[in-house]
């Protein structure tokens, strides 16, 4: 057994409870052996920051937790947090130059909450800036590559936290969802995400991008796993003005979503040989359109065709507003994040220019210097709809239509079915850099996403198959699964139900491709990139910061259009 895969001999989180338990395999055997595949990965750049020594002082009191009887339900599970939640020794620079050298005095509830349960954590996972985007491209320290074709993105914002689950890098990882960012990298890189319903999550300690729409959320290998990270994360907390104290008449607290997934297991266990036979799944109509790729829909098909032979019926229905989401979200998002950032100033913490005249000419080079591409365009966009004059027009016309679709969401539940099934994304993970001239473009894909984040609803994505144009390097697809309000406890028990008879969520990438070293992700493809011999020049476009300061060292067609933004 190699001391790299050592955390992956024990299969999924409740296997590798049993095996500590057991004392068959310590928790600083596993962090070690977490610790040298990441840094065998350090091709991949999914971290940002790690630092041995926390990583193991973790998981040496979770050792000594589990040696005296009073371990948590996690403890010695390697785990990673993505750069939007601030942690205490760890860097916390939301894939920004803004906050490049910001260590928080704090850690954010979320961390927090997986710490007091015994999660040993390798780090900060790589992220697109301030998690503004699709495809983790906008990341200021390079883009995280998805393990399963490294020339392809691995999905955002959550990028980082996608390919280090998806690469066996550690057994589960935090993400954040505020358009899609959970379920677009986890579909991307084939692993399982969830977004629970908006206010489930304490907040409190996430870098702020669309406040009304950021919800914290797990990535891991299957919906069992995600059930152990999201049952501790969950909770009513006092320190985020969000958090909801009760759910539909129950405590928000640790072990709702557990009682709800262990009462639906008892349902479908008493069907019988069809457990799911009364379950109405709808299908949005408008889910299947012209822009949906051709190998998507088949994916997508065969899962329905899947829960059909488990005794659920599929039902057709319209979400009539799907393709105004798009609009309205990239109405309301960026006015929040052009208030939410407005405190990176450079006078209080984050990057301060070094040449400036006065004050009002540091805080403009400061932001000019930190703040990337993608952010200052939302942060335009979000000043401009809430300026005086245009905050009707465009702002309170982007809420109200919000509302409308969320009200097509509670209708379709009311009177159709009992969740929503369809795609994630339109097509399969796209080359990185291919929509570097349409800095817009990641925008369109994220169609089938928005409307839950916009109606604040629970979705998760299941891995459902593979598609792409390169048989040898296919890329994953995943399933979306839509629930109504608190219903986080039955989406993962029906997704469980899916993985239990099919295996997409056990496919593993090539240990060639998982184990990518920082100089050389062109050269695990096994393909030159032209006569040259060169890499693809997707490959060699690639801004060479970035894995460095994964161990602690700075590192430097066919969808709707966007008319009406």
């Amino acid at each position: 057994m190699s001391t790299s895969s050592l955390h992956n001999e024990f299969g999924d989180i409740a296997s590798l409870r049993e095996a500590l338990a057991q004392r068959r395999v310590s928790a600083v055997e596993l962090a070690g052996s977490a610790l040298a595949a990441a840094e065998a990965a350090a091709g991949l750049n999914a971290f940002l920051h790690i630092d041995p020594e926390l990583t193991l002082a973790q998981a040496a009191a979770a050792d000594a937790a589990l040696a005296s009887g009073n371990a948590g339900p996690l403890a010695g599970i390697p785990i990673a947090h993505k750069d939007a939640f601030v942690t205490r020794g760890w860097r916390t620079t939301a894939g920004s130059k803004m906050l490049k050298d910001y260590v928080s005095p704090f850690d954010a509830t979320v961390v927090q909450r997986l710490g007091e349960a015994g999660a040993v954590s390798l780090g900060k996972l790589n992220c697109d800036e301030f998690a503004m985007g699709s495809g983790n491209e906008n990341s200021a320290f390079g883009p995280a590559r998805n393990p399963w074709d490294p020339a392809a993105v691995p999905g955002g914002s959550s990028g980082g936290s996608a390919v280090a689950v998806a690469a066996r890098l550690v057994a589960a990882a935090t993400g954040t969802d505020t358009g899609g960012s959970v379920r677009q990298p986890a579909s991307l890189c084939g692993v399982s995400g969830i977004k629970p319903t908006y206010g489930t999550v304490s907040r409190y300690g996430m870098v702020a991008f669309g406040s009304s729409l950021d919800q914290a959320g797990p990535l891991a290998r299957s919906s069992r796993d995600l059930l152990e990270l999201l049952d501790v994360m969950g909770g009513f907390d006092p320190l985020d003005a969000t958090s909801l104290e009760a759910c539909d008449g129950v405590p928000n607290q640790p072990g709702r979503v557990r009682a709800a997934f262990v009462a639906a297991q008892q349902d479908f266990d008493a069907a019988g040989s069809q457990p799911l036979k009364g379950l109405r799944i709808g299908v949005p109509q408008e889910f299947f359109g012209a822009g949906l790729a051709p190998d998507v829909a088949a994916a997508v098909e065969a899962a329905l065709v899947q829960f059909e032979a488990m005794g659920a019926e599929r039902v057709a229905i319209s979400l009539p507003r799907t393709e105004l989401s798009i609009p309205a979200y990239y109405v309301i998002a960026p006015a929040e994040a052009s208030s939410n950032l407005s405190r990176y100033d450079g006078v209080r913490y984050g990057h301060r220019a070094a040449q400036y005249g006065d004050l009002a000419e540091m805080i403009s080079r400061s932001r000019a210097e930190g703040f990337g591409d993608e952010v200052k365009r939302r942060i335009l966009i979000g000043t401009y709809v809430l300026s005086h004059g245009y905050y009707d027009a465009y702002y309170l016309q982007a809420q109200r239509l919000r509302r409308m679709i969320a009200q097509d969401f509670q209708r379709a539940f009311a009177d159709r079915c009992d969740v929503i099934m369809g795609p994630v994304a339109p097509s399969v993970a796209k080359n990185i850099g291919d929509n570097r001239d349409d800095p817009t473009a990641d925008w369109l894909a994220d169609i089938y996403t928005l409307g839950v984040s916009l109606a604040g609803l629970p979705a998760m994505s299941v891995p459902c198959g593979f598609g792409g144009d390169n048989a040898a390097l296919p890329r994953p697809v995943g399933l979306q699964i839509i629930g109504n309000y608190f219903d986080e406890g039955r989406l993962l028990a029906i997704a469980d139900r899916y993985q239990q008879v099919t295996d997409w969520h056990e496919q593993v990438p090539p240990r060639s491709l998982r184990s990518l070293p920082p100089e050389g992700a062109a050269s695990a493809l096994g393909r030159p990139g032209g006569a040259d011999g060169q890499p693809p020049r997707s490959l060699r476009s690639l801004p060479p910061e970035g894995a460095a300061s994964a161990l602690g060292r700075p590192g430097g067609a066919g969808t709707p259009s966007m008319q009406g933004i």
